[in-house]
């Protein structure tokens, strides 16, 4: 097991890391809106959206995978009047590959963010 930790997305917000690899997969602790700084972006849904992306594909990258080799999303969405704009800015990130994905409408998120996204990946041999 290995443990992913990068500087290029925002620390662990609590007593989790940022995601962890296990026999050739990447499990991403769940991504909200916090800039590498620490700074939450406190913006509009795309906005926070591309923010989660840039974490996500920070944490692959140092897992050794990247979206391209995401097999399976979760989206946790504060308002799910929302999800026609987070899908528009999530199929940009993903272009033709369609990773399985569950979306969920939840009451709050962390830091009341609007969205939170975590990933499972494969990762270069």
């Amino acid at each position: 097991m290995k443990y992913v930790v990068t500087d290029q997305a925002a620390a662990a917000i609590g007593p989790y890391s940022q995601g962890i690899v296990v026999n050739g997969m990447f499990y991403s602790s769940g991504q909200i809106p916090l800039k590498a700084d620490g700074q939450f972006v406190d913006g509009t849904i795309t906005e926070q959206t591309h923010q989660v992306f840039a974490n996500l594909k920070a944490v692959l990258a140092e897992a050794g995978s990247s979206l391209d080799q995401v097999v399976k999303t979760t989206v946790f969405i504060k308002d799910i009047n929302d999800f026609a704009e987070l899908n528009e800015i999530y199929a940009s990130y993903f272009g033709d590959h369609k990773p399985a994905r569950s979306t969920v409408e939840v009451a709050r998120l962390p830091k009341d963010a609007k969205v939170e996204i975590e990933v499972i990946a494969l990762v270069n041999a």
